[in-house]
């Protein structure tokens, strides 16, 4: 396992540098910001980088874009392909929604990091659908209260099949005071581009809302 400074820092870089400008491309589209990318894990990187296309359908989440063109575009002969789960790591701009927690699963990758949680994807951003479909679809309430259902957690983030980590939780728990500042500085610039970001699709959406009206 990587030390985990340079992982976390080799994480957020990935975002800023790889993930970044293709989200701005897509956005300009009319996608939202939504990427993911997968690393090696013995050198940490980036060996496939996508981001959302949902204007061609709504399937195709960044993290579900970026494992198609992992087996296909990428490495699409099987003998030469790292082994999702020993060789490589996976890297979500955003908490994956169930249709991309299921989609990690069943392609065989056994850990990610992301760096907005659900919660933040929702109240920095407007996307609440990641927690409805979660709650509606999948939360089942046996013997437990109302209030215990809402207080119990969305999904095992750690799994027979993979384990979720949060950047900023992974930061939190550092003992190095200089290193734990350096990230949560760095983090935070990355956040504030994805504010921008953010603002773009809005203008673009309405924009294109407008156009259509007209």
């Amino acid at each position: 396992m990587p030390d985990p400074v340079n992982l976390l820092l080799t994480l957020l870089q990935v975002i800023q540098t790889s993930i970044v400008p293709i989200t701005h491309e897509a956005i300009l589209l009319g996608n939202p910001l939504f990427g993911a990318a997968i690393l090696s894990r013995s050198n940490l990187r980036p060996l496939t980088v996508s981001t959302n296309n949902g204007t061609v359908s709504p399937l195709l989440h960044g993290e579900l874009n970026c494992i198609q063109q992992y087996f296909t575009v990428t490495f699409p002969d099987r003998a030469c392909r790292p082994n999702p789960g020993n060789d490589t790591i996976f890297l979500a701009t955003h908490e994956p929604c169930s249709l991309c927690l299921s989609a990690i699963a069943w392609a065989g990758f056994h850990e990610f990091y992301y760096l907005f949680t659900h919660e933040e994807s929702r109240d920095l951003f407007g996307f609440g659908g990641d927690i409805d479909i979660l709650e509606q679809v999948f939360r089942v309430q046996g013997h437990e209260t109302q209030d215990q259902v809402r207080h119990r957690a969305l999904y095992n983030r750690d799994n027979n099949y993979f384990s979720g980590r949060s950047i900023a939780a992974m930061i939190e728990k550092l003992d190095n005071a200089t290193a734990k500042s350096m990230l949560e500085k760095k983090m935070q610039d990355v956040k504030d581009i994805y504010n921008g970001l953010h603002q773009e699709w809005l203008n673009v959406t309405h924009a294109n809302q407008s156009s259509s009206t007209s």
